[in-house]
């Protein structure tokens, strides 16, 4: 790149710059206070604590019950995520490179789940969840979740599929690979950065929901994350360092599972791996 061409790139480089700042201003002032006393939080959110400790993670972690709610929130993410996944990579090559009958309504019927508003079938998700006696469990939080995740990930990994390389999969095709060969031999290692930035998008969506979760789950050692925080904020609203340290244990493995699957996220939202 040229000299003249770095320095067009300047401008776009503080304007970016300028977006970061912003975004990473509230959650620095976040980190910080949950390391802070009453005190110090009222000197200032942006301050250094005096003295770095770990108690208020510790008090937060017990006496929030944040111990029972990381355990449902990661039981019930881990299988979400790993049962949509496998299934959407399935559905997705069915409709992305096989001849499906009646794709046309069924391709649509998929797309329904994602299309229509959670808030407007939640009622009626209950009912039915209530009346074959499944609320107040896992598997009310896991089937419905799954059902969304597989409606956006059957759209997603068929778009991925109907662009792979037909050479490829002729060319296993003439060395004696069937259909399910195909998939898993030759077109699954070329998918990882769409499988990759599906994963990361189902555990974030299960990680985080809320609605269905304060619906479907009355009892208190059932509840996941999001909904723990909420009822520990009604009770320790006035305490903002422990506000901070249980905001953190939730969004911490979000942010862990970002970090460590960036560079696929980013290949899998640009396209994938292949080109034509």
């Amino acid at each position: 790149m040229t000299r003249r061409a770095r320095m067009r790139l300047i401008p776009n480089y503080i304007i970016l710059s300028l977006f970061l700042f912003i975004i990473l201003l509230p959650v620095v002032g976040l980190m910080l206070s949950a390391f802070k006393t009453d005190t110090e939080v009222i000197k200032g959110p942006f301050a250094l604590p005096a003295h770095w400790k770990l108690d208020t993670f510790e008090k937060a972690w017990t006496t929030g019950r944040f111990n029972y709610f990381f355990q449902n929130s990661v039981l019930v993410t881990v299988v979400v995520v790993i049962v949509s996944v496998f299934f959407s990579t399935l559905t997705g090559y069915a409709f992305g490179m096989l001849p499906v009958p009646g794709r046309k309504v069924l391709f649509p019927l998929f797309l329904l789940g994602y299309m229509v508003p959670f808030e407007a079938v939640i009622i009626p998700l209950y009912h039915f969840m209530d009346k074959i006696s499944l609320t107040d469990t896992y598997w009310a939080l896991i089937l419905p979740q799954i059902g969304l995740s597989v409606s956006f990930g059957t759209l997603w990994m068929s778009s991925f599929y109907r662009n792979a390389p037909q050479e490829l999969v002729d060319a296993a095709a003439i060395d004696g690979c069937n259909r399910w060969q195909v998939l898993w031999r030759i077109l699954w290692p070329l998918s990882r950065p769409a499988v990759l930035t599906l994963v990361v998008l189902v555990f974030m969506w299960t990680w985080n929901e809320f609605l269905l979760a304060l619906v479907m789950v009355q009892k208190e050692t059932m509840r996941t994350l999001p909904v723990g925080l909420a009822f520990f904020q009604g009770r320790y609203s006035a305490d903002i360092p422990l506000m901070a340290a249980g905001s953190l244990i939730v969004a911490g493995p979000i942010l862990l599972v970002y970090i460590l699957f960036q560079r696929y996220f980013i290949r899998g939202m640009l396209g994938g791996s292949i080109k034509g």
